[in-house]
């Protein structure tokens, strides 16, 4: 078998941002050479797994990639939770993080739990003003504004939590971090 090169902006041009949605990442390509890429309210969860050198860290970055260039940091957030402290580092700084880039399991066992309590939040959110999802809640919010330009309401951003090496994270705070994922 042979690997080939995959360029970003190879799977990026496929994707018509138009038609689809801001909050499009890219996951790669198939056997077939065919770009693959799913929006994020269609994916509520996504494992990325593979042997040493098999492109699971490629992958990461290029969904972190995809949102950092389609989508305004007030749309969505990022959490990132490096154990290692290698591979996410470097995104520090960006205005799309919740957080700097958290390198400490513990504090990420605590980080976790609080999305966690923000998840339970924005569900009440929801049942309050009786929505589904946060796309129905940010079309009101935009109805609200245009009738109230005065007195502007936020958005509810997307969050994403992104977590390289979980097995690593799970070794040292096992039972809260599972709490937190199971949740």
């Amino acid at each position: 078998a042979k690997n080939n090169l995959i360029t970003l902006k190879e799977v990026l041009k496929d994707i018509d941002f138009e038609k689809e949605n801001k909050k499009v990442v890219d996951l790669g390509k198939d056997i077939n050479g065919r770009s693959i890429y799913t929006s994020l309210n269609k994916m509520p969860h996504l494992l990325v797994a593979g042997a040493t050198g098999s492109g699971k860290s490629v992958c990461i970055n290029g969904i972190i990639t995809s949102i950092l260039m389609n989508a305004h940091y007030n749309e969505v957030k990022l959490l990132l939770i490096d154990p290692k402290k290698v591979e996410l580092s470097n995104y520090n700084g960006t205005p799309h993080l919740l957080c700097p880039v958290v390198t400490d399991p513990k504090k990420a066992s605590i980080t976790l739990q609080k999305i966690v309590t923000e998840m339970e939040k924005r569900y009440q959110t929801f049942a309050d003003k009786e929505f589904k999802n946060i796309a129905g809640y940010n079309e009101w919010i935009d109805k609200e504004n245009k009738k109230h330009p005065e007195t502007p309401l936020a958005k509810m951003p997307y969050i994403v939590v992104i977590i390289d090496e979980l097995a690593d994270l799970m070794l040292v705070a096992s039972k809260e971090v599972e709490d937190s994922i199971t949740r």
